[in-house]
């Protein structure tokens, strides 16, 4: 934005005619992009502002659809001569269920689901509540389970979920140092927990569901293709709901991930609905907006950029639905993580550029 504003408040920059658009809610649903219809821009060329390395030109993006599935219940009154119990899942990596889906990272919701499908399978384990994750397009870094355990097998269960914890650090001991995995008695009491079929169905179609990378590209080197986030799973006052976002850069690979998690959870009785679905970004190499940036940032900085593809989600391909003729290009800079989100405000929107964000 302040690039944009800068160029169009300067009197000095020399610019052929321009249209700036500014779009909202691009992190949660893209819904700015996708109310924009055909016939309102007249430009022929798009240089989008949302690619999150300033050494990368991005031509392509994966596409993406919102996974959702719900079930009602009827609570039970909690079962006598029972031990209540938190287990929580936290300290993990986390990181954006695009660009970070490929590297290992733990799953809070797939890791609180192993310890429910061995404590429910053998210590009569019961839920009373559960919430891990937040936003569809985060990998979940936390998840906490209220719980209750018959008194006589409490003890063995503790013991068996210590010991599937310290498994689990194990094998996660590169990409995830500090998780942890607690289980932790309390003098709360839970005054009702789920059904015990319904409690079997969501743990089954937890553990069933894909979640990472569902297939890499075949034409881009490294560039996840498909991919699906168990983004957060929530249990209580009645209701279930287990929210996913799908990602794909080919759109037919994007709906056979969809229907085939849509299966899953329907074989436990959820229902399952799609929503928020936005188009890919199909990646032209020949654009001719991409060999002025490559010329104009190999002049500036004395090597060539890298170009590349994103399996994140970028307007662009939202945009170019209702307005196919446009040449896109998408740059910006480096933000990784929070930190560099917040001090992005700071930098440059392309090194050397600095001219255009001089009244910021």
């Amino acid at each position: 934005m302040a690039t944009i504003m800068s160029i169009l408040e300067s009197t000095t920059i020399v610019h052929p005619a321009i249209e700036a658009l500014f779009t909202i809610d691009e992190e949660t649903g893209m819904t700015g992009a996708l109310g924009l219809k055909g016939g309102v821009l007249s430009g022929e060329i798009l240089l989008n502002l949302d690619t999150e390395n300033d050494n990368e030109i991005d031509i392509g993006c994966a596409g993406g659809i919102d996974v959702t599935a719900t079930q009602s219940y009827v609570a039970e009154a909690c079962p006598s001569d029972t031990v209540s119990f938190e287990l929580t899942v936290k300290g993990l990596h986390g990181g954006h269920s695009g660009m970070d889906i490929h590297k290992g990272f733990a799953n809070a919701n797939k890791v609180m689901n192993r310890l429910l499908f061995k404590a429910n399978e053998r210590y009569g384990l019961r839920i009373a509540s559960l919430l891990g994750g937040s936003l569809r397009n985060a990998i979940p870094r936390e998840s906490v389970a209220k719980v209750v355990v018959a008194k006589d097998k409490s003890a063995a269960f503790v013991e068996a979920l210590t010991q599937l914890a310290q498994a689990i650090k194990i094998e996660f001991a590169t990409t995830e140092p500090v998780m942890e995995i607690l289980v932790e008695p309390t003098e709360a009491v839970w005054t009702t927990v789920v059904p015990v079929l319904v409690q079997e169905n969501l743990i089954n179609c937890v553990y069933a569901a894909l979640n990472g990378v569902y297939r890499v590209s075949a034409d881009f080197e490294d560039l996840v293709e498909t991919s699906n986030n168990i983004a957060k799973v929530e249990v209580g006052s009645e209701q279930i709901a287990i929210k996913c976002l799908t990602r794909s850069s080919v759109e037919t690979s994007k709906f056979d991930l969809a229907y085939s998690l849509q299966a899953a959870f329907e074989l436990g009785g959820f229902d399952v609905a799609f929503s928020g679905n936005y188009p890919g970004w199909a990646p032209n190499p020949n654009s001719e907006i991409l060999e002025v940036l490559k010329s104009i940032y190999t002049k500036q900085h004395g090597e060539a950029p890298e170009v590349v593809a994103c399996h994140a989600g970028l307007e662009c391909g939202i945009l170019g639905t209702n307005y196919p003729g446009m040449d896109m290009i998408s740059f910006g800079p480096t933000i990784l993580g929070r930190t560099h989100r917040q001090n992005a405000l700071r930098y440059l929107l392309f090194r050397n550029i600095g001219v255009l964000c001089s009244k910021f």
